[in-house]
């Protein structure tokens, strides 16, 4: 007998993002669907992007995660339409990214608008507007790099997508 499915979305909570482990898959509004039969689970997964080099080792902490607690056998499934909007971010997420020092993409500025607004990215440790972007490309490649003029920290920005 399967878990259920509130059973099989908690345990996805669990599961931490590779690149960004400060947030969960469920955080960051990746997963899609949770289906479970008696012979499965299909777990639906929009990646952030395209080409986002994590999506195999997420499917793989999926896999790994459900099969050891007991579901399976596991496939995790991709769907790539509507694509993935860091308005899928929940505010949970956003605060877990701030607290870890990455300043989180404003709701509702997904589009290419949200682009240039990300320039204007409030500092996470000290909350400060005061900030310029070093660089469009920070250390990942759905992140910029930006420093605050008020307490002179440098910082990841969540590019709004």
């Amino acid at each position: 007998m399967q878990p259920s499915l509130a059973t099989l979305r908690a345990w996805l909570a669990e599961i931490p993002d590779p690149e960004i482990p400060a947030v969960s898959l469920v955080d960051l509004g990746i997963i899609r669907d949770v289906a479970a039969t008696e012979d499965g689970v299909t777990v639906t997964v929009t990646p952030t992007y395209a080409g986002c080099p994590a999506t195999a080792v997420i499917a793989l902490d999926i896999e790994t995660a459900l099969t050891r607690r007991g579901a399976g056998p596991v496939q995790v499934r991709q769907q790539l339409s509507p694509a993935w909007t860091t308005d899928w971010i929940s505010p949970e997420g956003r605060e877990k990214l701030r607290a870890y020092g990455i300043a989180p993409p404003q709701p509702g500025l997904a589009s290419c608008a949200g682009m240039l607004a990300a320039q204007k990215a409030p500092c996470p440790q000290c909350g400060s507007a005061d900030t310029e972007m070093l660089t469009p490309r920070g250390s990942t490649p759905c992140k910029a790099q930006f420093r605050c003029r008020a307490c002179a920290e440098p910082f990841d920005y969540f590019k709004a997508i």
